[in-house]
């Protein structure tokens, strides 16, 4: 924002709320906003819904939200309507990708464990089109879905002895607990694969998804046109253009796993 002109605390105020992976938390801090009147919401994943029930009339920048036509946010990516645009990541999309790169890097996968937030619509379309791309390379898939924090480690005890390796769904839930999903995952030995960077950096064998930075980045301009006086119904919305895939190598050494070459090459970032 200060590079689009904006001064902290002179030009524009900015409130920040975290919901550490709690709806219930979400819903709290929504009906603030709302009592505020502040001029503009910028929120991320399943956020935003909560967010667009609670309001009709502030306007809303999602930064970014998972297949947000899917899960009736906007009505289109090119005309959203209402109240609510901003960036998107379609993770149905590149799910399939996902499974193809685990499977290169883990060749004796036959059976892929699947964690994802069952109170999420949009995980459960990725948990879908995961089993679909599972199906697709003869993989049997197990899904594993949480609703809160504490059903993490119940559903590591599940899936131990029964996949080769394991796929996470990310979303704010799983996010908010994501070192300690991948400590799991490392005492398990399940190499695993995940969307953001960090993730990966902290453990996990692969992530290959979207520059969330620069997501969040982008998303200050919508906020910037919006202050400005544009409206959201009319601000398409973006889908990033470039995938980042990073791989673990210290992690992959740890499991007795021998990364390809050709993987090597093409990856964004190797964590040594």
């Amino acid at each position: 924002m200060g590079e689009l002109g904006w001064i902290e605390g002179r030009t524009v105020t900015i409130e920040s709320r975290f919901s550490e992976g709690r709806p219930e938390r979400v819903a709290e801090i929504a009906d603030e906003f709302v009592r505020q009147k502040v001029d503009v919401i910028v929120a991320y994943g399943g956020a935003v819904a909560t967010l667009k029930q609670a309001t009709a009339s502030i306007p809303i920048v999602f930064a970014p939200a998972v297949d947000p036509v899917g899960v009736g946010l906007v009505a289109s990516l090119s005309r959203p309507g209402g109240n609510v645009t901003g960036l998107s990541v379609q993770q149905t999309d590149i799910a399939g990708k996902r499974v193809e790169l685990l499977r290169q890097l883990v060749p004796s996968l036959h059976r892929l464990a699947i964690l994802f937030d069952a109170g999420y619509p949009a995980t459960m379309r990725e948990m879908a089109a995961v089993q679909d791309a599972a199906r697709g390379f003869g993989l049997e898939s197990s899904p594993h879905g949480i609703r809160q924090a504490e059903d993490i480690a119940p559903a590591f005890d599940a899936l131990k002895g029964q996949a080769d390796a394991l796929y996470v769904v990310e979303n704010s839930l799983l996010g908010a607990n994501g070192t300690r999903i991948i400590a799991l995952a490392l005492d398990a030995r399940l190499p695993t694969t995940i969307t953001t960077s960090d993730l990966a950096r902290a453990g996990g064998l692969t992530s290959y998804g979207a520059d969330f930075p620069a997501l969040f980045r982008r998303a200050a301009e919508y906020v910037d046109k919006i202050l400005r006086g544009a409206k959201p119904s009319e601000l398409p919305v973006e889908q990033p253009t470039k995938f980042d895939l990073v791989i673990n190598l210290k992690t992959a050494r740890a499991l007795g796993l021998t990364v390809p070459d050709k993987l090597l090459a093409i990856a964004d970032e190797v964590i040594e």
